[in-house]
């Protein structure tokens, strides 16, 4: 799986999770280059509370397109150390 956005592979592995629709990649496999710091949050009832990164490629910010569970819950334990991604960012086979 890859996810693109702008153009650029965001990030790429055969080992995603997926979870109410949404592919967690592992964060090893999530270029860091183009994250840039969100103070961001939100909160889910089963999988805890949410950060976020946003993207910034050729010149372009793409607020809060990345998520992550750094404490999920235990019903959401297979997340850890994974992104998420949304807000264009395709992923695709």
């Amino acid at each position: 799986m890859k996810a693109v956005w702008n153009g650029v592979v965001i990030a790429e592995s055969d080992d995603t999770v997926v979870v109410e629709g949404n592919h967690y990649f592992p964060e090893g496999s999530v270029k860091k280059e183009y994250l840039s710091f969100s103070n961001h949050r939100t909160g889910c009832p089963w999988k805890g509370q949410a950060y976020y990164h946003s993207l910034f490629v050729n010149g372009e910010m793409n607020p809060e397109a990345v998520w992550y569970y750094p404490e999920p819950t235990e019903a959401a334990a297979e997340i850890k150390g994974r992104m998420a991604f949304w807000k264009g960012v395709k992923v695709i086979e």
